[in-house]
């Protein structure tokens, strides 16, 4: 084990809370792993030991990412998706990959998964743009957190106005999932996309009102007007 791996995970340790995490489990259906800690407390730690690794390689620091993201604790997760954002300046197309393999191998529940694609991958989109078509193959997966990965990292371009008709492509693929993590994931990024584009988002809604599912729905309108909100509302 790293040094500095070994390290994070001893003061994780000492920070451990049995109450927090009893406390924190409410907020997941699945069963999570957790020391049971501040999210606050655990950027201040990823903050601080990223100084004694920040000097290596993208590619060692990747891999010491991966080797937090394998334990499967969830503040572990946060420090990983915390070093590979702090990096984004180093970002290159082949990276996406590393990005996918962690989707894929290693998120197992909302938290991580919003985490890492908010920030790491919605920055390495915003990069390269080309990217977002891989978006829809994921949308397209068996896997429940793929497919909220594939919305929920383009939060932050939806706020900027990027890529609208991906977001509405995207939108259609997962229109009808049953599970209502993917809903919420899909309508927050209906939602985020409503900030910069809200007409569209508003007639796609309207469009789709009697197919897609309330959870989903009442995301994608939250930050429209009351007058928007009730039109949608009405049967």
């Amino acid at each position: 084990m790293n040094a500095t791996i070994a390290s994070i995970r001893k003061e994780l340790n000492e920070h451990s809370d049995p109450k927090a995490q009893e406390a924190g489990q409410r907020y997941f259906k699945e069963s999570v792993k957790s020391y049971g800690m501040y999210v606050t407390t655990v950027e201040k730690l990823a903050k601080s030991y990223f100084k004694e690794v920040n000097d290596k390689p993208k590619s060692e620091l990747f891999d010491l990412c991966e080797e937090l993201w394998q334990s499967g604790y969830m503040e572990e997760s946060f420090i990983a998706c915390s070093w590979s954002y702090y990096i984004r300046n180093q970002y290159k197309p082949e990276d996406f990959n590393v990005f996918e393999r962690w989707v894929s191998n290693y998120v197992s529940n909302w938290a991580s998964c919003d985490t890492l694609c908010n920030h790491t991958v919605g920055a390495f989109l915003e990069m390269y743009p080309e990217f977002v078509h891989e978006l829809k193959r994921w949308a397209l997966s068996e896997n429940r957190w793929m497919k909220r990965a594939a919305a929920v990292s383009l939060i932050i371009p939806a706020r900027k106005g990027l890529f609208l008709s991906d977001i509405f492509e995207i939108a259609d693929l997962l229109l009808l999932d049953k599970d209502d993590l993917v809903q919420k994931g899909y309508g927050w990024m209906l939602k985020a996309a409503s900030q910069a584009w809200q007409n569209e988002v508003f007639e796609y809604v309207v469009k789709n009102k009697t197919v897609m599912p309330r959870t989903a729905l009442r995301y994608a309108i939250e930050k429209m007007p009351p007058v928007l909100r009730e039109k949608v509302m009405k049967k």
